[in-house]
């Protein structure tokens, strides 16, 4: 299966590269995943912008995740104004594409380390990231009959995509703590964003962990689902 996935344009920041990215795809892929923060700070009019340029190009079902900066006051609207859109908030969907039966387990994740807004403005804020990750590991559980299990995630659930970060900051870019996950449920293919200094693709154990945000890869991401293997990395 071919895949595109992108995610932490930050509209309007990235918009007219992202444009470009877009114009410049040649493959149809069959399925395109969003790792969240397409919009910068919640300005939700971003969104619109987004939505007409995707689906004026973008032939396959769209799902995406929600990243920090589509604040939590703010999905419900975008999933009403844009029902064209699969958005995934702590939660799973299921298709067939191609008689193939792929499900998606979409969430924000995990921080290690808590922003100093987040420990200010939400209460219990490491309680919400640890129900966080025990779901994430029963919806990957719940989806083990489905022949390709993806999970879009928009903080790293991993720290070892993010060499090229500061160290110093891992801890508020993601978790490690979902490294067992991915090891005890193993998903087919990992993809998420918010990193924009680390590595582009690594190995969990025998699962593959694509890093997608925009302004690390500059492209949309191309994935060919029947070349991960273990030891191999190819992009199309």
């Amino acid at each position: 299966m071919i895949i595109a996935a992108t995610g932490d344009v930050h509209s309007p920041h990235y918009y007219e590269e992202f444009l470009s990215a877009l114009d410049r795809l040649t493959i149809r892929p069959e399925l395109f995943l969003i790792a969240g923060d397409m919009i910068d700070r919640g300005r939700v009019e971003e969104y619109e912008k987004i939505y007409n340029i995707l689906f004026g190009k973008i032939q396959c079902p769209i799902i995406v995740c929600f990243g920090n900066n589509e604040f939590a006051q703010l999905r419900e609207d975008l999933r009403q104004r844009f029902k064209e859109i699969k958005f995934l908030d702590d939660e799973y969907t299921t298709l067939n594409i191609k008689g193939v039966d792929v499900g998606i387990v979409g969430s924000t994740g995990s921080l290690d380390i808590p922003t100093s807004w987040q420990r200010r403005n939400v209460p219990n804020i490491e309680a919400i990231y640890k129900r966080r990750m025990a779901l994430i590991d029963s919806l990957l559980q719940r989806l083990l009959p489905i022949k390709l299990r993806i999970l879009l995630i928009h903080y790293t659930p991993t720290y070892k995509t993010l060499e090229g970060e500061n160290p110093a900051f891992y801890g508020k870019l993601g978790t490690f703590r979902l490294e067992n996950t991915l090891i005890t449920r193993s998903p087919d293919l990992v993809i998420h964003g918010h990193s924009h200094r680390g590595k582009r693709f690594v190995w969990v154990d025998k699962v593959p962990v694509f890093n997608v945000a925009f302004p690390l890869n500059r492209e949309i991401v191309i994935i060919d689902t029947d070349t991960l293997k273990p030891g191999l990395t190819k992009f199309v």
